[in-house]
């Protein structure tokens, strides 16, 4: 535990004792002009009425004074400035990266960056995290914990602001402060014990932390929930109430009368040795190195695009989630296992920490495991989405066509989860050869992208010259006497050409089309073939039909009421087994879609 550092207060001054330098000695911090002042945003925020937290913003003043006007390094005037000090909290300010919420975000993010400074910008800034108490129970902030330990990120510091009171009542470990600290040591950080409202103090830890080596530090600071307000502070039932009108001038004057100096504070400016970094217009030095025929299962070839991408542009990075060998990122790996994050099993953290790579422009990061443990990594996959970063995540073993690994690891309800997501793109390529696209076109695209990739070996069915475009679909049967159009993408297309092979031998003709991208959907080639085809189209996924490709495309044709759309998908939980018979057995196979034409043609 850090000693206790105790200070006096002298006209206008907070004169202590620092341990700075071969011995103590004795030191002037001027108390920050906007500490606990209603004209800075921490103040405002506290006691302005209409707004939901002002009670427990005071709890964390003085460490937000301490912070931004005495320990980080920025320029006020570039928040994005990369040489600057990272700052992560859960508001959405300029100077805030990633907008987290109160469930254990930020720390995830936090890492990312810390990591991306320490060993691919190699770069001295350096990442401050802001969490409370009651956010401590998220089990993804120790997931992070964890991570920053095991990658000695000793550029690091995670405030825990202990101010004992959560949403509803007292937490359970309430001003327990040895609690925080034991857990924080347990996972092997440096930690630093505070008292949250002593400011000589707080610049006292946050010093020695910047002098720490190999470790992340901790710093526990004892905090009160509406700080200075009396009969607020310390006090129950407050959270996320605004302060009553009548009493907002009193309490303003109030902390107005503490102010103990006029003088402006300006930051200290940033070491400028973060490297120049272009992460634009990024290009494959060569085409898809495929054959029409070759087997490949598009997971591999997602692998082997990685790697390709790798070799065109250095600040391309892979995280995985212990799948690398099932995912192929493992190929990544071993060409450049400096830009590869093994996250181990923890996919909050994976997508967080990706997160955190990705912000500020610093990283093309691409996040990959199985589809279907992604699930359980929503929450922070919905906080990317909400601070519109560019991150890749790439889900293999898609559908009922995993086979023999079972229900647990067919990812059949990603569509959905991912289509919910504003302005991110869904990539479901269908052989070796999109796949390379799609790797590509995520690399130069804005907002979060989703690949989502097959176990089995599929067959190449595009040229090396074949072209892709985001929102373009492909139509890969058509003729004048076609009667249905049939929508696929991924392994259901191999199913959907087929049927119609078989159905060409009964004189009937359908128009088959490869989605490549299910968000945004290419609705102008949709709707023109389903007019072709006299408003027939049939659809067809290796996915649950809620939020899948079916409810997509009746959404991309609802005002014509001319069209009518039937939907093959997986409609119950599947069972183990091979995956041409599970195809089969839940009703996407070419066997069903040739019924399903047939009946639409009887009606």
């Amino acid at each position: 535990m850090a000693a206790r550092h105790y200070s006096r207060q002298t006209k206008g001054r907070w004169v202590g004792w620092s341990a700075a330098g071969s011995g103590a000695r004795p030191s002037i911090y001027p108390r920050p002009k906007f500490w606990r002042s209603p004209r800075s945003p921490v103040g405002r925020q506290r006691i302005q009425t209409g707004l939901s937290h002002p009670i427990s913003c005071s709890s964390s003043a003085e460490i937000m004074s301490v912070l931004f006007f005495y320990i980080m390094r920025y320029k006020q005037s570039d928040p994005g400035n990369p040489d600057n000090d990272r700052f992560v909290l859960a508001k959405r300010l300029s100077f805030v990266d990633v907008a987290t919420g109160w469930l254990g975000q930020g720390l995830g993010v936090a890492c990312g960056m810390a990591y991306t400074g320490k060993y691919f910008d190699r770069a001295s800034y350096r990442v401050f995290c802001l969490m409370s108490d009651g956010e401590s129970s998220e089990g993804s902030v120790w997931e992070a914990m964890a991570f920053a330990s095991y990658y000695s990120l000793d550029n690091l510091v995670a405030i825990f602001d202990v101010n004992r009171l959560g949403h509803s009542g007292a937490l359970h470990a309430e001003h327990c402060i040895d609690i925080y600290q034991r857990r924080c040591e347990a996972f092997g950080w440096n930690t630093y014990v505070v008292d949250g409202r002593d400011v000589e103090a707080l610049c006292q830890v946050f010093w020695q932390a910047s002098q720490v080596k190999h470790k992340p530090t901790a710093v526990v600071a004892k905090t009160f929930k509406g700080r200075g307000t009396p009969s607020i502070e310390d006090a129950e039932s407050w959270h996320g109430k605004p302060m009553p009108r009548e009493r907002a001038d009193a309490i303003i004057k109030l902390i107005e009368s503490q102010i103990e100096t006029s003088r402006n504070l300006d930051p200290q400016l940033p070491i400028e040795d973060s490297p120049e970094v272009n992460i634009t217009d990024v290009r494959m030095t060569s085409p898809p190195d495929y054959r029409v025929g070759d087997k490949i299962a598009t997971r591999k070839a997602c692998g082997l695009a990685l790697a390709k991408l790798g070799y065109a542009n250095n600040r391309v990075v892979v995280l995985d989630g212990d799948t690398k060998y099932s995912t192929f990122s493992e190929i990544f790996n071993k060409k450049y296992p400096e830009r590869f994050i093994e996250c181990f099993m923890a996919e909050q953290n994976m997508v967080s920490v990706a997160l955190g790579c990705a912000s500020r422009g610093r990283t093309i990061a691409f996040a990959s495991t199985f589809a279907a443990f992604l699930t359980r990594a929503f929450d922070h996959i919905r906080i990317g989405g909400l601070s519109e970063s560019n991150i890749n995540i790439i889900g293999s073993h898609c559908g009922v066509s995993v086979g023999d690994n079972g229900a647990s690891q067919m990812a059949l309800e990603d569509i959905a989860m991912f289509r919910t997501i504003p302005k991110c793109t869904i990539f479901y390529p269908t052989d070796a050869v999109s796949t390379e696209h799609a790797v590509a076109l995520a690399a130069n695209a804005k907002g979060m992208c989703f690949i989502r990739t097959t176990r089995p070996e599929t067959m190449v069915i595009y040229t090396p010259q074949e072209r892709f475009e985001i929102g373009q679909a492909k139509v890969l049967r058509h003729c004048v006497s076609d009667k249905v159009t049939v929508i696929g993408a991924g392994i259901t297309v191999y199913e959907a050409l087929a049927a119609a092979d078989e159905l060409s031998k009964q004189d009937i003709f359908i128009r088959v089309i490869d989605l490549f991208t299910i968000k945004p959907l290419d609705v102008a080639t949709i709707i023109s073939s389903a007019k072709a085809t006299e408003g027939r189209i049939i659809t067809v996924e290796d996915h649950y039909p809620q939020g899948g490709i079916g409810e997509a495309v009746r959404a991309a044709v609802s005002m014509d009421p001319d069209i009518q759309v039937h939907s093959l998908a997986v409609s119950v939980v599947p069972q183990s087994g091979k995956s041409e018979e599970l195809l089969d057995m839940y009703r996407i196979s070419a066997r069903h879609i040739i019924v399903a034409v047939k009946c639409m043609l009887l009606n």
